[in-house]
């Protein structure tokens, strides 16, 4: 697995020489644009509108732009200094707080951490209070040119490095719109709701959920580079469109009641009035 950031865990003085390397990867189906004629692939350049000339990269220089059409100019210098006066190869955990205080909404992207020269015995020791004290370290990190706020975490085994994002860096929920500030549903709407809810509850698999459509577009693909004949999938069974909410509710408890073993409408009463019983005690 590449390597792509060496530096150390610090917590307090205790200090853990690591490794960093990504845990996930796009797997999107990229595609390049061709001339449609010759099917040469287009080449982009970088032309500037106002000299009406292609401009190489030693001609590019960063400009921020505090007002529309008037740019700060700022030297790669001047940010790399910045960066030095932070960068010092380090994760710094500054808190610890238990997972289940972190929205998933602040969740980016996810980093392996494995051990330096030096550093599995720190390594081994940060894995096991973690998981002992079921909880998870924030910390600070420069990772290209950007401080990221990050939460350190054991997942099978392993320590993972999760960059979340600022608070300033989420959107404020009260900016979207048509949200309905009451729910004007009936009792028998949320029972029938949450009956179904039950039905479809089952534990979490990652094994089970597949990338559908670019599974199609690969087939796809590989069915006309082997010039064959395109095969349409078959189509999935339209739901009947229905009246109301409740018919919906009902139609879909129906249609999920022979996914579940054992499942019969005996067996589905009880749960509606558990539901129902718990509801009135609210």
């Amino acid at each position: 697995m590449h390597t792509m950031w060496k530096g150390s865990i610090s917590f307090g003085l205790v200090n853990i020489p690591v490794k960093l390397h990504a845990a996930t990867e796009n797997k999107d189906v990229k595609f390049r644009s061709l001339h449609k004629k010759c099917h040469t692939p287009i080449k982009y350049e970088k032309v500037c509108p106002n000299c009406e000339e292609e401009i190489s990269n030693e001609d590019i220089v960063k400009g921020y732009e505090y007002t529309k059409g008037k740019f700060v100019i700022v030297e790669d210098d001047e940010l790399k200094s910045l960066e030095k006066e932070l960068d010092d190869k380090a994760v710094e955990i500054i808190d610890f707080v238990k997972m289940t205080d972190i929205d998933p909404i602040y969740f980016n992207r996810s980093y392996y951490l494995s051990p330096n020269d030096g550093g599995i015995k720190a390594y081994s020791l940060l894995r096991k209070a973690l998981e002992e004290t079921e909880k998870v370290g924030i910390a600070k990190i420069i990772i290209r040119s950007k401080e990221q706020l990050a939460v350190i975490r054991v997942y099978q085994n392993t320590l993972v490095m999760e960059t979340i994002h600022y608070p300033d860096e989420v959107r404020n929920v009260s900016d979207v719109p048509n949200v309905p500030t009451t729910n004007q549903i009936s009792d028998k709407e949320l029972e029938t709701a949450i009956l179904l809810i039950d039905q479809l509850t089952s534990e979490f698999n990652p094994e089970n959920y597949q990338d559908e459509y670019r599974e199609r577009v690969l087939q796809l693909i590989e069915s006309k580079r082997k010039g064959q004949q395109m095969v349409t999938p078959d189509k999935k069974e339209k739901p009947d469109k229905v009246l109301d909410l409740m018919t919906a509710l009902q139609a879909s408890i129906d249609k999920t009641k022979p996914m579940n073993k054992g499942t019969s409408k005996t067996k589905s009463k009880p749960t509606v009035k558990r539901k129902a019983k718990v509801k009135k005690q609210a």
